[in-house]
């Protein structure tokens, strides 16, 4: 079934709902989210005087670096789990018109919640875009300083082990920042469900990604229309 199909889900006002997160994309979302949840505790720890006992038998270390890992396969899990996503993950991160460029001036009264009367917007926003160009560069420094960390650090002066340290600390900081932005917006536009269902109110993203809904809409009606004996089950509805 074609990922631009709606779904009506059950109950008293059956609203109509648009997927907006593959399956594969959920799980990478969780993987992301987990492993650098451990990060962050894990190395809290080592950089934070009164918390170093937790760190007394080296077993926050040991955890901090299987996070590490997974943390890091995240974009070749991400391309092989869902190539495409993944591509368009990347093309609409770096992909601006001049309605990216209204929303950002008028951010102030998103970040309010007030997403009514705002410049119209695709699958992503202006926001979150820059989220994750700022993401992008901040995990680079958080890998990169971290393996220096991890692999070379016996090699290194004291200068070179400090400056390695200061962008890890750094960059994990404003990681850190960004979650709790994220998650702010996740509460303020209530789109937790969002990611545990993959489906999102057609009012809602009609509201607030109205270019994306439109091309949606286009998608569908492009779609060659079956025999209902050859149709498959409804979406949101049991599968016989």
């Amino acid at each position: 079934m074609s990922d631009t199909r709606i779904a009506e889900v059950e109950g008293a006002d059956r609203e109509e709902q648009l997927l907006r997160y593959r399956p594969a994309q959920r799980y990478i979302h969780l993987l992301v989210a987990s492993s650098f949840t451990v990060l962050f505790l894990t190395g809290l720890p080592l950089i934070f005087e009164p918390l170093s006992f937790l760190a007394a038998n080296g077993w926050s270390r040991i955890i901090h670096r299987i996070a590490a890992v997974a943390f890091m396969a995240v974009p070749f899990l991400y391309f092989l789990a869902d190539r495409q996503g993944a591509k368009e993950l990347i093309v609409e991160s770096f992909q601006y018109d001049k309605d990216d460029r209204r929303w950002l001036l008028h951010m102030g009264k998103y970040f309010l919640g007030q997403a009514e009367g705002m410049p119209p917007q695709g699958r992503l926003n202006a926001g979150q875009k820059l989220h994750h160009l700022a993401v992008l560069i901040l995990g680079a420094g958080v890998v990169f300083s971290g393996l220096v960390l991890w692999i070379w650090a016996g090699q290194l002066t004291d200068v070179q082990l400090s400056w390695a340290a200061l962008v890890h600390n750094i960059s994990m900081l404003g990681l850190v920042l960004l979650l709790i932005g994220h998650i702010y917006f996740t509460v303020l536009y209530k789109a937790i469900n969002a990611m545990h269902t993959g489906y999102v109110p057609r009012t809602d993203a009609e509201l607030e990604h109205a270019k994306w809904v439109a091309e949606m809409d286009a998608l569908k009606a492009r779609e060659p229309k079956l025999p209902p004996a050859e149709q498959g089950p409804t979406p949101g509805s049991p599968e016989r």
